[in-house]
């Protein structure tokens, strides 16, 4: 079903956005696959803030197989904090990834009913852990939900990529992105276009120029 979303989103975006159309016909179709682990999915997203991909992979890892990969709330809980800073996390998400356990364990955040629930539900949701904001909680519902509509109007790559891909002076606030959105008729697909807003600064895609 997600692939034939996906074919629909790129005629439609085609259609109606000329920058759109030229990147979709270098780079190629896209991919957006949900996946099920919330937890683990979670834990990556607040151990990976403020790092590099390559830093963030490999604590992320390293996190991850600490507890077989398979880690669950009470077991963070039960780590101690100098074992958390040990595997890499700071003293500060060390204090979110036990937050984040410790509310689930509290049912103050229920990640079985996420997917039942809207984007904006999501956020309010998610929100209420230390260290999880706005920018989290988008990631999320694109790359572990598949919510095709999600645009990260705060996130630096995709102000660079659309000051870049569409001649602006300087990075676009969250106005002019969602004013550009709105213009090129990007909704109800803006996960699709953040796909390749993102690819879009790949070296491997400016090989291809």
């Amino acid at each position: 079903m997600i692939n034939d979303q996906i074919t629909i989103a790129l005629t439609h975006l085609s259609k109606h956005d000329k920058v759109l159309s030229t990147l979709i016909k270098i780079i190629g179709t896209c991919n957006l696959q949900p996946h099920k682990k919330y937890f683990n999915l979670l834990l990556r997203s607040i151990v990976g803030q403020q790092l590099s991909v390559k830093a963030a992979d490999s604590i992320g890892r390293k996190f991850l197989s600490y507890y077989n990969d398979e880690p669950t709330p009470e077991a963070i809980i039960n780590t101690q904090h100098e074992d958390l800073r040990a595997l890499g996390l700071s003293n500060a998400k060390a204090r979110y990834v036990k937050d984040l356990s410790q509310k689930i364990m509290d049912g103050i955040v229920n990640l079985q009913g996420l997917s039942v629930k809207n984007d904006d539900e999501i956020i309010t949701e998610l929100t209420r852990v230390k260290g999880i904001g706005v920018w989290t909680v988008h990631m999320f519902l694109i790359f572990t939900l598949g919510r095709m509509n999600v645009l990260p109007y705060s996130d630096l790559g995709i102000r660079k990529a659309v000051m870049l891909n569409y001649g602006l002076r300087k990075l676009p606030d969250e106005k002019k992105i969602l004013k550009l959105a709105k213009k090129n008729n990007w909704h109800p697909y803006c996960s699709i276009v953040s796909l390749y807003m993102w690819k879009s600064l790949d070296a491997e895609f400016e090989s291809l120029l």
